[in-house]
């Protein structure tokens, strides 16, 4: 019982839970497993065995220069960055918007809502997509979709129009939510991948408040039209970049894996090695080049900028699709799209409500000076990402070392901890500093908190996981995501209820559900690993969900 984590007596190792360290004292069930098939990292982590396994093959993702993994990387996260400020970026200028329109602030909040919804509907198309025919034509749809609806919301004059155009937007921005991290599980191994999450994170999250620091002064000085005709500009630069430097990451391997393996006799399952993308069972005395596309030649740049490279998926189309709503059903996904879900609503919620509530007295603030409270989140993104994945990195690889090198996904949660203390203060503080009207720099600071506890939830949920649902990333990020729902049944009537109830005791109902559910860690932190077993063990579970 490692840290308190209860062990799982019916496997000897649970799904997620990998072997990191390439130390004396290995555990009996990894005790046969051959050393010379098992590869390495190099400098610092040359003692770590790469999980996953990387082929032997040039066009495997996993053994792609750092460079181009870090250039795919940059690019995807600009694009994020682009479309989180997408969303919120008219929020400080929400009463001069829908004076422009001839409708009330809570009917352009509404209009928000509908985008959200949109985006949490598409999540159940296009991510399916892009299992089946890959990432690259899907980033691709979503770029141009971006770039059209910019231009789009540019030359609108009725709000029937710029609703329509919002809606559409959302189709673009769906893939944006979860595609990424996928990508990041396609290029990195598991002991590099919480810092890239943070790296995509600081985009998103630094796009999402920011957006609405440079929106607040274009609304005042060149009206709102102007906030999606520079979307627009970087809209168009992105899509070439993608177009060009973006080639598809999605790659059958057929690498070496860690399988259970059921004994005929007894029923005592045992760990084997196997080829992943078939199962059978490998002999020690073989070497892994017969089926590690060693022989495979490297792709031209003409061939890996291809539209269209193949499929990826074997299974029938309608289980890829519902495969994420049965993942809503798992513990563990069921508590990250609780934490993530709340934890980023509250902070939609914030942007609905501030061009509001600091446009009024006692703050009178102008539409520009309304954006620049953005600022507080902002820097507070920027702190928060370029601590938190270094540090859950850390973390891990720590507590893997004192765990005799076996790696748990749980390991990923400790930074709850800071999550819950920035949240807290951030909520309650936000409600209360806006009731009893103190100095600006009271709701200014409290806000930038909650988007604080909103960056490490991020680290920890989606490093959990990426780890425990390895090969169904996918479907459980859109399962994850599917909290779109959540945030648009708040944000369409959140208006009406600050004006009827007031900050204070709207947002310590919302302080108060946030502290309900990252509570729901500590049990998590416990049973996760026998709750990952039963799924794992599950006969209809392992059938319906892989191909």
């Amino acid at each position: 019982m490692p840290f308190g984590i209860l062990e799982c007596k019916k496997m000897e190792v649970v799904p997620g839970t990998a072997f990191l360290s390439d130390q004396d004292e290995v555990p009996p069930e990894f005790a046969d497993i051959p050393r010379e098939l098992l590869k390495h990292g190099t400098g610092r982590y040359k003692d770590l065995i790469l999980v996953p396994q990387p082929s032997d093959s040039p066009n495997d993702p996993l053994n792609w220069p750092q460079w181009k993994k870090e250039l795919v990387l940059v690019i995807v996260s600009l694009s994020a960055a682009v479309i989180g400020a997408y969303g919120p970026m008219l929020s400080p200028g929400f009463v001069q918007v829908s004076a422009d329109l001839e409708i009330d602030v809570n009917t352009l909040g509404q209009a928000t809502a509908w985008l959200i919804l949109t985006i949490g509907l598409g999540l159940f198309i296009t991510n399916p997509m892009a299992k089946i025919i890959g990432r690259r034509p899907v980033y691709i749809l979503a770029i141009l979709i971006m770039f059209a609806t910019s231009v789009w919301s540019a030359c609108v004059s009725t709000y029937s129009s710029f609703l329509a155009s919002r809606i559409v937007a959302g189709i673009g921005m769906a893939p944006y939510e979860i595609l990424v991290q996928c990508t990041i599980a396609d290029m990195y191994f598991v002991h590099e991948r919480a810092t890239r999450i943070a790296v995509w994170n600081l985009f998103l999250l630094t796009g999402i408040s920011g957006g609405a620091l440079i929106a607040g002064q274009i609304i005042q000085y060149n009206g709102y039209k102007w906030t999606f005709g520079v979307c627009a500009i970087f809209f168009g630069v992105l899509m070439f970049a993608v177009l060009l430097f973006v080639p598809e990451t999605a790659y059958r391997r057929d690498s070496l894996v860690v399988v259970p393996l059921e004994d005929g006799k007894d029923g005592t399952i045992h760990m084997t090695l196997a080829h992943e993308n078939d199962g059978d069972k490998v002999d020690e005395r073989v070497s892994q080049s017969e089926n590690s596309g060693a022989q495979e030649k490297k792709k031209t740049f003409v061939q890996e900028m291809a539209i269209f490279t193949g499929t990826y998926s074997h299974a029938p189309t309608w289980k890829i699709f519902f495969r994420p709503v049965v993942l809503l059903f798992y513990p563990a996904v069921m508590w990250g799209f609780l934490v993530y879900g709340t934890t980023i609503t509250w902070i939609v919620v914030f942007s609905v409500v501030n061009g509001i509530i600091f446009v009024q007295p006692p703050y009178n603030f102008s539409i520009s000076d309304t954006g620049l409270i953005s600022l507080s989140p902002f820097i507070m993104t920027i702190i928060g990402e370029v601590i938190s994945g270094p540090l859950n990195d850390w973390i891990c690889v720590y507590l893997t070392k004192k765990n005799k090198g076996i790696y748990e996904p749980e390991f990923r949660l400790p930074l709850m901890l800071v999550t819950v203390i920035t949240g807290t203060v951030g909520f309650f503080g936000f409600g209360a500093t806006v009731h009893y009207q103190t100095h600006w720099a009271g709701p200014v600071l409290t806000f930038g908190l909650a988007n604080l506890s909103l960056v490490f939830a991020a680290t920890c949920v989606y490093g959990y996981i990426a780890d425990a649902y390895r090969k169904l990333n996918e479907e459980a990020l859109v399962a994850i995501n599917a909290r779109n729902l959540l945030t648009f049944g708040l944000t369409y009537f959140v208006v009406d209820w600050v004006q009827d109830q007031g900050a204070l005791n709207v947002f310590c109902i919302l302080g108060s559900l946030f502290l309900f559910v990252s509570l729901l860690t500590i049990p998590l932190w416990i049973f996760g690993k026998r709750w990952r077993s039963f799924t794992g063990r599950n006969e209809w579970l392992q059938k319906f969900m892989h191909d």
